[in-house]
């Protein structure tokens, strides 16, 4: 009898722990901000992207990779990965604030992307779901090693740690608010929806928001008031624990969760 195959990270993983929070929402968005602000990455977005037709998409395809690779089997990861390279290999062009060409396959915009979803992740885990030690950050940030390699970055140029990870995102220069970065943040905070949703919307923006490095916030002209800091954290934490026990795991999560019982059985 074969053994269930609990994929990439498994159970008693970091990245379980993390990706399967609700708070990873907000770390998503957290993620998209901040990307954004990259002019030639933006610019592959803006010029090979339907967001602006249909703005849930990206967030809809990003939930969708992340819940494949992180929550499949090992060949659920592997096959959502293959259809990401071969889309990054069609994506190129110039970036017409920077003159730049880019390709969504070169390492150096590869490596950008990788770097911001994880601190962003476990930004928003900290912020909004409980505590992670040192210790345990620097094994999520060396776990999601192997989410870098399956877009085809190769282990040795990716942190490991997270201080290595803050010592990359900290060297990062030629971040900028292009007119592309402004519209994308736009249909981020405040994407086109029912009059009625969007008070709903507000709560994962502002909680978004709350936990953008003050240069990022600087670069979108975002204020922010700090004394708010504490009283929204509070307010997404309880939310989202209201959600944890209220709504069930999304199906493959649940998939997940009993190939791991199978295991322990």
């Amino acid at each position: 009898m074969t053994a269930p195959d609990v994929g990439l990270f498994g159970p008693g993983s970091v990245t379980w722990r993390i990706h399967g929070d609700p708070a990873s929402l907000i770390g998503g968005l957290r993620a998209l901000l901040v990307q954004a602000l990259n002019p030639r990455a933006m610019a592959a977005v803006d010029q090979h992207s339907d967001y602006k037709s249909d703005p849930w998409a990206r967030l809809r395809s990003t939930s969708a990779y992340l819940t494949a690779t992180t929550f499949g089997d090992t060949e659920t990861a592997t096959r959502a990965a293959r259809r990401v390279r071969e889309i990054h290999r069609s994506v190129s062009g110039t970036d017409p604030v920077t003159g730049r060409p880019y390709r969504a396959d070169d390492p150096e915009l590869l490596l950008w992307v990788h770097t911001v979803e994880v601190d962003s992740f476990l930004a928003a885990y900290r912020a909004y779901a409980g505590p992670v030690s040192e210790g345990d950050a620097d094994v999520y940030v060396s776990e999601m090693v192997r989410a870098a390699e399956l877009v085809g970055l190769h282990a040795e140029d990716v942190p490991k740690s997270f201080v290595e990870l803050r010592s990359y995102l900290d060297g990062v220069t030629g971040l900028a608010l292009t007119p592309a970065a402004k519209d994308g943040a736009r249909y981020i905070l405040a994407p086109p929806m029912p009059l009625a949703a969007r008070p709903l919307w507000a709560i994962p923006s502002a909680a978004a928001v709350a936990i953008l490095p003050d240069e990022v916030r600087r670069l979108y002209g975002l204020r922010w008031w700090r004394p708010a800091t504490p009283l929204v954290r509070a307010y997404v934490f309880a939310t989202l624990r209201i959600l944890n026990v209220a709504l069930p795991p999304p199906p493959p999560v649940r998939r997940a969760m009993q190939r791991a019982r199978e295991i322990a059985a």
